[in-house]
This record gives C-alpha cells, structure tokens and sequence, in this order.
C-alpha cells in the first residue's frame, strides 16, 4: 500500500500519504490507524470508506459534502456491494439493503443509530469532542455503528440517499466467509444504548412473531389470518418498490417476499452472536 500511494502522490499532490510505524497493541481493528488519520487531515470535514470500496461515480465527494447544512455535523451514507450471479449475492445485498432501510430510514425520522464504514462522514470536532474511539478501543469492530451510536442526535445527522452518492464494495464469495463476517458485525449490537436495543429489538421480534403466529392464527381463522398477511404484504410491496427503486436494487424487489422469511431465519440464526464475545483481533 505504501509504495502504491506514493506513486499516487506523484500524481496527485494534495495526496498526502500517512505512514505508521509502529501499531497499538491494546486497540485491535483499524481504529487507531483512523484516528490517526483523522488527527493528521488538514480539514474539517473527514469522509471514510473502506480500501475494498469504490465511489459509484466521480461525484461521490460533492454529493457526500453536500449533506453538512442546518448545522449537519453527520452524513451518513449507502454502501451497497457489487451485483453479481448466484444466492449468495442476492442475499446479501438484500440484509445490506435492508439494514441500510433501517438505519436511513431511523436516521430521517431524528433516531440515527449507525452508519456503515463503506460510505460516512462526519467533522472532526465531533470525532474530538466525544473522544474518538475511546469508549470501545479495546472491541475489534465499531469503529463505525457504535461511534455514530454513541454521537448522532436528532439534529446532527443527515442522509444522501443520491445514487451518485454510493459506494461499491466486493462480497463474500463463500458462505463461511460471510457467516464469519456477520458474527464479526453482530458482536457490536450489545454495545447499542438501550433505546436503540429496543427499537431494534422490538423490529426484529415482530417480524419473527409474524411468521411464528402465521400457522396457529390459520387454524383459528384462516379468512382472518389472510386477510392480514395480504394487507402487510401489501404494505412492504409499495414500501419496498420505491426504497430498492431509490437505492438502485430493483432486481431484488421480484424475491422480496422469500428475503422476508429468509431474513426471519436470518434474525434467529444470528441472534446467538449478540452474546458472543467480540473477536479480539479482526483480520
């Protein structure tokens, strides 16, 4: 990486190039290498992704920046994962789809809980004033949902949901690397404030109850049971349309029905890795 962004530095002189020289023993994952690097730049505005990301256009920066106004000291954004053929792929983009209709959607409703390290920015003096990454230096992950837990107010944060405003990423390729992924993503979640695990919680419940319910709610009243499962399919289907619409996955609108149960699975799979311990070192 050194030698390939000197070579970009050539290129680009307001490259500058930071190199550590030595690591932090007692802070695993990335967030002393971020700090640093949030420490070091000359402005005020720091806009992060991760090095497997790409910007989705040459307007990633404008678009992003573009959401600092009204005292806007947050900007989260989406970081969707390249399209390509097989299960996997789609069921993955569609729990990243769906994780980002939370987080955005809670984010413009004044409740902001998270963002994802693929597309956020924020101002430095947010990042000083709240002392970094200090409450949870010693957790692997975090860097970027439990900051924005812990920081983002009703009115501080703001949402670019512009499509020239997206990154791409790589995806898994296996399963298991993913499964070893989410555990990694999930082991933060009991860190969340309070409010935040309840709201959550309370989403996550109700989807799994729904289904749960669905059989023995069809052996009292099958008209009744129907009628209800038709009206929130209903639901979704106008909801999800213009969401997959707006953040460029309209191919997975057609499966929206099989990633709705298969997420219900999803959720009780992965609710183990709540009560894991976080991995001390992330590679």
């Amino acid at each position: 990486s050194k030698y390939i962004l000197e070579e970009y530095h050539k290129q680009y002189r307001q490259l500058h190039v930071v190199e550590l020289t030595q690591e932090a023993k007692f802070i695993p994952g990335k967030k002393y290498p971020l700090s640093i690097g949030i420490k070091t730049a000359k402005h005020e505005v720091v806009l992060l992704t991760d090095a497997d990301c790409v910007p989705a256009s040459e307007f990633w920066i404008e678009k992003m920046q573009a959401g600092f106004t009204n005292g806007k000291e947050i900007v989260l954004g989406y970081g969707a994962y390249h399209k390509k053929k097989g299960l996997l792929n789609k069921l993955i983009r569609w729990e990243t789809f769906h994780t980002a209709l939370q987080y955005l959607s809670f984010a413009q409703a004044g409740c902001a809980y998270m963002g994802v390290g693929r597309n956020l920015s924020y101002k430095k003096s947010v990042f000083f004033k709240n002392k970094g990454f200090s409450a949870f230096n010693h957790i692997a992950s975090g860097d970027d949902d439990l900051f924005i837990n812990r920081v983002a107010t009703r009115k501080n944060t703001g949402v670019i949901i512009e499509p020239q405003a997206f990154t791409l990423s790589e995806p898994a390729k296996t399963w298991t690397e993913w499964k070893k992924q989410k555990r990694r993503h999930y082991s933060t979640g009991k860190y969340y404030t309070p409010g935040t695990k309840f709201l959550l919680g309370w989403y996550t419940g109700t989807q799994v109850a729904f289904y749960l319910l669905v059989i023995p709610a069809m052996s009292y009243s099958w008209q009744i049971a129907l009628a209800v499962f038709a009206a929130r399919l209903v639901i979704q289907a106008v909801v999800l349309f213009h969401v997959t619409k707006k953040l460029n996955e309209k191919d997975l609108f057609p499966w929206f029905l099989f990633f709705d149960i298969w997420m219900m699975l999803y959720y009780i799979f992965f609710s183990f890795a709540l009560f894991r311990k976080p991995a001390a070192s992330w590679k």
